[in-house]
């Protein structure tokens, strides 16, 4: 009886001592934030410039508001969380996603170097959505550019690695013209969107990888 009662005093006094033992460890957490910033830029043979953009203001300004329409915040997060992140991204098993309605102010993504949350998870993360961007080119055609960053903290307010970059690919519906099915434009917008981050992944899990090899 004795040996019985020292062995579970022994394990009692260990769980007490060690929270992290008794109840797990704490999860690792992913905080996602939506784009504020949408951008429309149509270009004829002029190439840009002050003319070309006067002449398409009223097309881009058509275009900007379709894009907030489509892809505002809502729908932004639901088309990253209907990806596989935790792979996508290589997120460590059990990490909890995090989302965050309200976009960051464009003006303070470079500036603001310390965690954009309250949390205060030593494993702790963040995607942020910075840049909406339709592109209309008379060479190129039209496309849909995306700029992703990811930052990675430790247990302080030191970023210990980040990656930023831009991902985009080609759009055959958006805008559309007068007839078109403007249901299926604005859908095709959340499907390139999500093209957009899987490049943009594949390009991050390279630089998370180099930065594991140095």
């Amino acid at each position: 009886m004795k040996i019985r009662m020292s062995f579970l005093t022994a394990m009692i006094a260990t769980a007490f001592a060690s929270p992290a033992l008794a109840q797990g460890a704490a999860p690792c957490e992913l905080h996602i934030w939506p784009a504020e910033r949408m951008t429309s830029m149509t270009t004829g043979l002029l190439g840009g410039g002050l003319l070309d953009a006067a002449i398409h203001s009223g097309t881009d300004a058509n275009n900007k508001a379709s894009l907030a329409a489509a892809l505002d915040s809502p729908s932004q997060l639901g088309a990253l969380q209907s990806l596989d992140l935790k792979t996508l991204i290589s997120l460590k098993p059990g990490t909890v996603i995090v989302t965050h309605d309200t976009p960051l102010e464009r003006k303070t993504m470079n500036k603001v170097k310390t965690r954009r949350s309250d949390s205060k998870a030593t494993c702790y993360s963040e995607l942020i959505v910075a840049d909406v961007f339709y592109q209309k080119a008379a060479i190129y055609g039209r496309s849909l550019r995306t700029l992703f960053m990811i930052r990675e903290f430790g247990d302080d307010q030191t970023i210990d690695f980040e990656y930023k970059a831009w991902g985009g690919n080609g759009l055959q519906l958006f805008p559309p013209k007068e007839g078109e099915d403007a249901i299926a434009a604005l859908d095709e917008l959340t499907t390139v969107f999500k093209k957009n981050f899987e490049e943009y992944a594949n390009n991050a899990r390279t630089a998370m990888s180099r930065r594991k090899r140095s």
